[in-house]
């Protein structure tokens, strides 16, 4: 069975949750255990009793060495540092011998046990950012993404997790400084400070807005099939990271950051699924009658607006750059 854990809090709730029914519709064997960070996350999450979770309030899983740092980090920074404590709380309390992170804003297209078998005897995997070279912010941001790594309970494995944990208590904070950022960049002496790690090699697992222009993709035998351009291989897609995306008011979305350019064959075959799989989990939540915010809406949009030609081209096609309509993705690209 594919162990996993992940953590949000209600804002991140349709995210999660159609990340876990990602999971449920393609890997035929898995357990995900959810570190709900408010209570409204978690009442959620019990009552619609998930088969394949466990839900963990936040007063279990906090320590104390957590909450000697929390209040001096912000809410995303202290996320950030909670990451590495939450694999090493689900090896330790539930007595697993593998424990993979992934972050709330994934989705999965095909079976992740692909990316285990991969590791073979390795007992550490982490994934590589592959950055778009006019992208690649390696040095500031890191060569890894923690979009999911993972660890095996062996002492190889727990030794690289205690220190990326102890690391993370230290220092974890949202900006660059002598060579550390947030969780991320300690990753990157991994393979030479450490025996067994494993550097993924699929190209299917790590795809995200900023390598995505490397890749087109297709429906092929029931599922998203990449293509790398550079060199004409052909990938199954196992998960997105949908860094960036953001619901914005009035059933709008900003797909990603203005950075990372997008094309159409894109936001088909990648942005769309994930639109519906939010809209889904959306529902689900809907039903439980709670009146709970599941999502937040920014105002991210409001630049479209104050430009007449903006504002005009988003009225005609539902969509400026990475600004879309909810309706121009679910009808504008047809299946």
């Amino acid at each position: 069975m594919l162990q996993y854990c992940t953590l949000f809090n209600s804002l991140y709730l349709t995210r999660g949750l159609a990340m876990y029914n990602s999971l449920l519709k393609h890997c035929r064997d898995f357990h995900l255990y959810i570190v709900a960070f408010d209570d409204d996350c978690f009442y959620a999450l019990s009552k619609l009793r998930l088969e394949h979770a466990t839900v963990i309030p936040l007063s279990d899983f906090e320590n104390e060495n957590l909450l000697a740092v929390k209040a001096d980090r912000t809410a995303g920074e202290y996320c950030w540092t909670c990451a590495s404590s939450s694999v090493k709380y689900c090896i330790e309390t539930y007595g697993l011998d593998h424990c993979t992170y992934v972050d709330a804003d994934l989705l999965f297209f095909s079976d992740p046990k692909v990316l285990y078998d991969e590791m073979a005897e390795k007992s550490v995997l982490i994934t590589s950012h592959r950055y778009t070279p006019q992208f690649d912010q390696s040095t500031t941001s890191g060569i890894y993404c923690v979009q999911y790594v993972t660890f095996k309970n062996t002492a190889e494995g727990m030794a690289v997790l205690n220190n990326w944990v102890d690391a993370c208590l230290e220092w974890c904070f949202n900006r660059f400084e002598d060579n550390k950022f947030g969780d991320q960049k300690y990753l990157d002496a991994w393979t030479q400070q450490f025996s067994g790690i494993h550097e993924l090699e699929h190209l299917g697992g790590g795809v995200a807005p900023w390598n995505v222009q490397q890749y087109a993709f297709d429906h092929a035998s029931g599922r998203i099939q990449g293509l790398e351009l550079a060199s004409n291989n052909r990938f199954d897609l196992v998960f997105y990271h949908y860094h960036g995306f953001a619901y914005a008011l009035n059933n709008n979305f900003m797909l990603t950051n203005d950075t990372y350019p997008l094309n159409r064959n894109q936001i088909k075959h990648i942005y769309k699924p994930y639109v519906l799989a939010l809209s889904a989990a959306e529902s689900q939540i809907e039903l439980l009658e709670e009146n709970i915010q599941a999502y937040k809406a920014t105002n991210d949009g409001t630049w479209v607006k104050q430009v007449i030609g903006r504002s005009v081209l988003f009225f005609l096609r539902g969509f400026y750059k990475q600004f879309y309509s909810k309706r121009a993705i679910e009808y504008g690209f047809p299946n």
